[in-house]
């Protein structure tokens, strides 16, 4: 399966090797030797650097905390500790490592319960090599790694009534809600800015009213919470 990353329309995003500086990437997959495939992979690739391996999640925690690596690779199913607990620890405490979850299933609950965990993407274990390093570059930068194919399963879960959407709350204002909204449909500030006319820097305010209000950290997130406030149908993502 080759990973289709969707980009945000006008990005500036700045990359690794624009910046100059290496990715600091931790593994964490209880296979040792597909962990020890993917870290060997990626240790390929300019500008990565696989700062450690981990067997379960709590070795995944702990070598989070001596490293602090920018990404995470981390397998959903794992002995002690499962990826999903560990993420919700890992994200506790260090928000800003970005966390990709791996999977050898299709798109189900585990996504879900992921990505609202705060998961930067999630991506299956055939995913193309090409695919994994563009993943992680990607969430790097500051971008969601989440395929059109998990959204839509995302939003048909919601619409079928199998997971209930949730009420607004947080106080938003309704200029935040509106940001907040043309955000998780794919816009940057300086296109959102235009749309409602207002500066630029005000809608950076309104980002980071946001943030703080829904004690989140990044646009996947935003995402998320759109669909699951019911806040954006189908043809939104």
């Amino acid at each position: 399966m080759v990973l289709q990353i969707e980009e945000k329309p006008g990005s500036k995003r700045r990359s690794s090797e624009e910046k100059g500086t290496y990715i600091r990437i931790l593994v964490a997959d209880d296979q040792r030797l597909f962990r020890e495939c993917i870290a060997g992979m990626l240790a390929q690739e300019r500008f990565f650097s696989v700062v450690g391996q981990a067997g379960d999640g709590i070795e995944a925690l702990e070598l989070a905390e001596t490293y602090k690596p920018d990404v995470l690779l981390m397998d959903v199913q794992m002995p002690r500790m499962d990826g999903i607990e560990a993420l919700r620890r890992i994200k506790e405490e260090w928000p800003q490592i970005r966390v990709i979850l791996l999977s050898a299933y299709t798109v189900d609950e585990r996504v879900l319960e992921g990505l609202s965990a705060g998961a930067s993407g999630y991506l299956l274990k055939d995913s193309s090599a090409e695919g994994v390093v563009a993943a992680i570059r990607a969430v790097y930068a500051g971008e969601q790694v989440i395929t059109s194919r998990i959204s839509r399963r995302m939003m048909q879960l919601y619409e079928q009534g199998l997971v209930e959407k949730e009420p607004i709350g947080e106080g938003l204002t309704s200029r935040e809600i509106e940001v907040l909204l043309r955000i998780a449909r794919g816009m940057v500030p300086k296109e959102i800015a235009q749309a409602i006319a207002v500066t630029e820097k005000t809608v950076r305010n309104h980002i980071s009213n946001i943030y703080r209000k829904l004690n989140i950290y990044d646009r996947s997130q935003i995402v998320i919470y759109a669909i699951k406030k019911g806040l954006i149908d189908i043809q939104d993502v």
